[in-house]
């Protein structure tokens, strides 16, 4: 394999491509309109179909209709577009379709900005429609995790029967980074529940409606036995440096990474920081939070929005650790320098003992 340089918005669709995905209905808007060109240029020379559809709301229906056909197929979008389709959603997740959503997150609410935020938090990760129903959501923090995150939510879209919503920040949808694909292509295959036009499937049966009550409490039921076990099953974070650390900084996304860097400096004067970075949204890292917790003093948010993530921490964390925050919005980003000024205040306060910088860390497990 050899690498790639591209931005992230066009690994998703590369990904995607690869990942057997061969249908792409959207329609453009800033900071994902990149998906929907990329889409428009290398879909029909996989062999499949784009469509630029009149709205976000037909672009949905759209998915609705192709992944009942037993297609991989996904869309992309941003703040605006995500609240158009969500009743479109809240449909998928009850028809048990999978398909792909991109949400390359601007700035809110209303209209806002074109400025990478991370204000779709709760509309995604709360599941933003009606009804009683979860999407399975994944945070990436790099380029080339534009492109594992895709093939992996294709997976777990047909595992889950569920559609999976890649969550971006306009930044990581706007850089450009060296990226690394797999040489072979997952081909395309049809589920046994599709409904394809054959005598084969002419008992298969689409839909999100039970005029029974007793029919709905069940299917209900059953959604929640998935989900549950998604939350068993599918949780994933990235833990750095996490482990014994008295000052756990938690971001997603482009904040992940400024958290990184701010702890390198942190360890190299002396404090005893690490970081929790959740990857999963949905199903939430809870477990590795509560883990922390037997040796941190303290967890710091960092977000960009007005402490969406803070409430999920709070509740994985039930009170066992006092819960800090930072955040930054309208488009502004928590500069490296602010955060670490924060870090550093917050270890007088506490005071944090002061442990081995990570080269010396690195040296002893060097030696081990």
């Amino acid at each position: 394999m050899h690498k790639q340089l591209m931005k992230g918005n066009e690994a998703i669709v590369r990904s995607a491509i690869l990942s057997g995905c061969r249908a792409f209905y959207g329609y453009p808007i800033t900071p994902a309109s990149e998906i929907t060109e990329a889409a428009a240029l290398y879909m029909p020379q996989a062999g499949g179909v784009f469509l630029q559809a009149e709205s976000e709301v037909a672009s949905i229906n759209m998915l609705y209709g192709a992944a009942s056909a037993g297609v991989r197929v996904m869309t992309a979008s941003s703040g605006p577009g995500i609240s158009l389709m969500q009743e479109g959603i809240s449909y998928m997740a009850g028809a048990e379709l999978p398909c792909v959503i991109a949400d390359i997150t601007r700035g809110g609410p209303g209209l806002g900005n074109i400025a990478a935020e991370q204000s779709d938090y709760h509309q995604v990760v709360k599941g933003g429609g009606h009804g009683n129903y979860r999407t399975i959501v994944l945070a990436p923090h790099s380029v080339q995790e534009m492109a594992d995150l895709t093939a992996l939510a294709f997976e777990l879209a047909d595992k889950y029967r569920n559609p999976v919503v890649l969550l971006a920040d306009g930044f990581i949808g706007q850089m450009m980074e060296p990226v690394e694909f797999p040489q072979r292509a997952i081909e395309p295959r049809q589920p046994e529940w599709a409904v394809a036009g054959t005598a084969e499937t002419r008992g298969n049966l689409i839909t999100s409606l039970h005029m029974d009550i007793n029919d709905m409490e069940q299917h209900n039921r059953a959604l929640e036995a998935k989900y549950r076990s998604a939350e068993r099953h599918e949780a994933r974070a990235e833990e750095w440096y996490a482990e014994g650390a008295e000052i756990v900084l938690v971001g997603y996304g482009i904040v992940g990474r400024i958290l990184k860097a701010v702890t390198a400096d942190a360890r190299a004067s002396g404090i005893n920081v690490g970081v929790l970075r959740p990857i999963t949204l949905y199903p939430f890292p809870s477990f590795n939070f509560q883990r922390l917790a037997k040796r941190a003093r303290v967890f710091v948010v960092v977000e960009m929005s007005n402490g969406q993530l803070l409430e999920d921490v709070r509740l994985a964390l039930n009170g066992a650790r006092p819960v800090e925050f930072l955040n930054r919005m309208g488009g502004n980003v928590p500069s490296h320098d602010e955060v670490l000024a924060f870090v550093r205040e917050l270890a007088q306060r506490t005071s944090s003992t002061i442990r081995p910088s990570m080269e010396q860390e690195e040296e002893r497990v060097a030696h081990v």
